[in-house]
């Protein structure tokens, strides 16, 4: 009996990477390394981990061409500010008035009118609590309309898409990544975009950040001299590149990439990117590619949720409301231990 004892625990030594099984003679070398792997379960499932997927460091736009961008899915150019939807406006509203300590100390005070041992009626409880958080839901609301009212007008407004040999207006909610856009002067651009050509000689443009940064001085951004020729829309439409650059992110002063065209590969810098939110000033008009859209441009991953609004003598009169009903409460138990 020992001996067999003995037996087994060889073989479990054998398998959680001690001394070799007797079973794996010295002509399998393979064999005896993969036994090294311990095994639980009854599935005999391996400890060795697993490559996980990943998602891909390197984002491959095709140029004027939707069919071959269409199979990643990119997300769509429309952008939403809004705090509230229509199904989560009336739960979330609450959840935000009741987070106000004097709304919830009036709660539970109508909540005790309801009780037999209350001396007032209820009435006088609820119907002033009522009126507070209707006026303050229907104020909720109405901001609310107002940016989407605000994001509908920017998704709504257009912008000159290349469509085969010439342009045709668009709105900017229906812009693709790898779109050849036309952008005028004085417009703002509806992506963020990759410089192309420009009316001027010298492939320069010039832009205002003051959405960006609030500073109102031009910056320059100049074009790769490859796709200087790329004016015109005839010309325009036969550019067919591919652009392999970063995921999207949030910093405005960096972008890593390359631009194959020609079976040649050219590094793209921030020189050549152009931001959504930003304004071009001084030149009749450009010619870009769409790289990023809709929520995945810098400006929208920069932009913060819209924050509740608590002034500081809101703040103040929670910490009163919580002091007075502490005193009551205490108030209530010594009276109670009292009697």
């Amino acid at each position: 009996m020992s001996s067999r004892i003995k037996e087994m625990v060889r073989v479990a030594t054998a398998r959680l990477g001690g001394e070799p099984s007797p079973r794996a003679g010295p002509s399998q070398p393979g064999r005896a390394e993969s036994s090294r792997t311990a095994r639980l379960g009854g599935g005999g499932a391996s400890l060795r981990r697993q490559p996980q997927p990943q998602a891909p460091t390197v984002r491959t736009i095709y140029c004027n061409d939707r069919e071959a961008n269409a199979p990643v899915a990119y997300k769509g150019n429309s952008v939403s500010t809004t705090k509230y939807s229509v199904l989560t406006f009336l739960p979330k509203g609450l959840f935000e008035q009741f987070r106000r300590v004097a709304n919830l100390y009036f709660l539970m005070i109508s909540i005790l009118s309801t009780t037999p041992i209350s001396p007032v009626h209820p009435v006088t409880n609820v119907v002033p609590l009522s009126l507070v958080l209707l006026v303050s839901l229907i104020k909720e609301a109405f901001e609310d309309w107002k940016r989407f009212q605000n994001d509908m007008s920017i998704n709504n407004a257009h912008v000159d898409v290349l469509q085969g040999q010439k342009w045709e207006s668009s709105p900017w909610k229906r812009l693709q990544v790898g779109d050849i856009v036309r952008i005028k002067q004085d417009s703002y651009f509806p992506a963020d975009l990759l410089f192309l050509s420009s009316t001027n000689a010298d492939g320069v443009c010039y832009i205002e950040t003051a959405n960006l940064d609030g500073e109102t001085n031009l910056k320059i951004r100049k074009a790769l001299e490859k796709t200087w020729d790329y004016v015109l829309p005839e010309k325009a439409s036969e550019f067919k590149g591919e652009i392999q650059c970063e995921q999207p992110n949030n910093s405005l002063y960096t972008f890593t990439g390359n631009l194959i065209v020609d079976k040649q590969t050219i590094p793209i810098s921030p020189n050549q990117i152009l931001l959504r939110g930003c304004s071009l000033r001084n030149t009749e008009y450009i010619v870009a590619v769409v790289i990023f859209t809709g929520h995945e441009t810098k400006v929208m991953m920069n932009s913060m949720n819209v924050p509740s609004k608590r002034s500081t003598l809101e703040k103040k009169l929670d910490k009163l409301i919580l002091a007075l009903f502490a005193t009551l409460f205490t108030m209530c138990v010594i009276g109670a231990i009292g009697r």
